[in-house]
């Protein structure tokens, strides 16, 4: 969680490694005002929003949220994403819009690379939702649901339902409803690990 300025910009900083983003240069930041990445601007955003909400106080930072979380929430519109703050971990890598559904009380770890399509959320009435751990790949339209748990190091393969608990690591999760497939070496998927 972001709870100070270097906590900040230490995730922007895991989050552009992640997506093997350039912003440190003059040059990087002119690419960016004149050809925008809309998820990594969407990310970045993300990551403003999360330390406004945890460390400014003060009316002025209280009316210039309200500014902010309305920007937010246009762009999140605008990409199909409803990724509420302080759910994902530092090395969170978005790297395509489209719709992304992710539930307020969600947990997930560090180096999460995360496909267009994602359903994170509670289920049957029951308010907790997934807690997911660090160094995991989603693929593209997988659906997590329930008060579950899944270890850090695995892979979800494409269009799973996981409504079940995985506490084991570094394992390829498949299949409707979602079993074990095999060990599998996570560095293979997100590579900047």
């Amino acid at each position: 969680m972001i709870d100070s300025k270097q906590a900040y910009l230490n995730y922007i900083k895991q989050d552009a490694l992640a997506r093997n983003e350039k912003y440190d240069s003059f040059k990087d930041k002119i690419k960016q005002v004149l050809i925008p990445n809309p998820t990594w601007r969407f990310q970045k955003m993300l990551r403003k929003l999360e330390f406004l909400l945890n460390c400014k106080n003060g009316f002025f930072w209280k009316l210039y949220l309200i500014f902010y979380r309305r920007r937010f929430n246009k762009l999140s519109q605008k990409l199909g994403y409803s990724i509420p703050p302080n759910v994902f971990g530092p090395g969170l890598c978005i790297l395509h819009y489209g719709t992304i559904v992710v539930n307020s009380k969600a947990s997930v770890g560090k180096n999460c690379r995360m496909e267009v399509c994602v359903n994170i959320g509670a289920s049957g009435g029951n308010p907790n939702a997934p807690k997911i751990g660090d160094n995991v790949y989603i693929a593209p339209g997988v659906k997590i649901y329930g008060d579950i748990k899944i270890g850090n190091n695995c892979a979800i393969a494409a269009n799973s339902s996981v409504n079940k608990s995985f506490d084991e690591d570094g394992v390829l999760i498949a299949g409707s409803p979602a079993k074990k497939i095999k060990a599998i070496d996570i560095k293979r998927i997100i590579k900047h690990i």
